[in-house]
């Protein structure tokens, strides 16, 4: 497995990924209604971080587990910004790390967080905020991430407006 910078090129397979991994990951903890509001925002996604200078955004491409015929298997995004409204004392955010189901607990995730930290603690940051779904709350937490509190949150989508769920504020220090 490879983990490097996303490019424009990756957009679609990322759109894909990320679609996949709620569907096939965050039935774990929502319900059906909750999960596909969440997926319905994949359609209207902006992926322009890609090449926006204040995200590092990174995909996972795995050769053998290819997924589909194309070979990027997940993605990360760290926002190089003082996150808002955090109880904790954030210096940046890890805004995403997604899965494909079809390769989830075989590292890729864990690949993926480790680049977004070690690139935080390269560019001096001292901690990390996220918002996790419910579902992903054990990785973070296997990972060294602190609860800060549980809230609502609207899923995104056309469909889904109105269509709530929890989310969990995490944080960690950086070594």
């Amino acid at each position: 497995m490879q983990i490097r910078v996303a490019t424009e090129d990756d957009v679609e397979a990322i759109g894909r990924v990320h679609e996949a991994s709620i569907r096939g990951l965050g039935s774990r903890t929502y319900d059906d209604e909750q999960v596909g509001a969440w997926a319905a925002g994949v359609e209207s996604a902006d992926y322009s971080a890609v090449t926006d200078e204040n995200f590092y955004f990174i995909v996972a491409e795995a050769g053998s587990a290819a997924v589909d015929d194309h070979p990027v298997v997940g993605f990360g995004t760290l926002a190089r910004r003082e996150p808002d409204g955090y109880e904790a004392d954030v210096d940046a955010e890890v805004t995403a790390v997604y899965v494909h189901p079809d390769v989830a607990r075989g590292g890729v995730g864990t690949a993926l967080l480790d680049d977004l930290e070690r690139q935080a603690r390269a560019e001096g940051f001292r901690s990390l905020g996220l918002t996790a779904s419910t579902n992903a709350v054990p990785f973070y937490e296997a990972h060294g991430y602190e609860r800060i509190r549980e809230r609502r949150h609207e899923f995104s989508g056309h469909e889904g407006l109105g269509v709530e769920g929890t989310v969990v504020e995490m944080w960690k220090t950086l070594d």
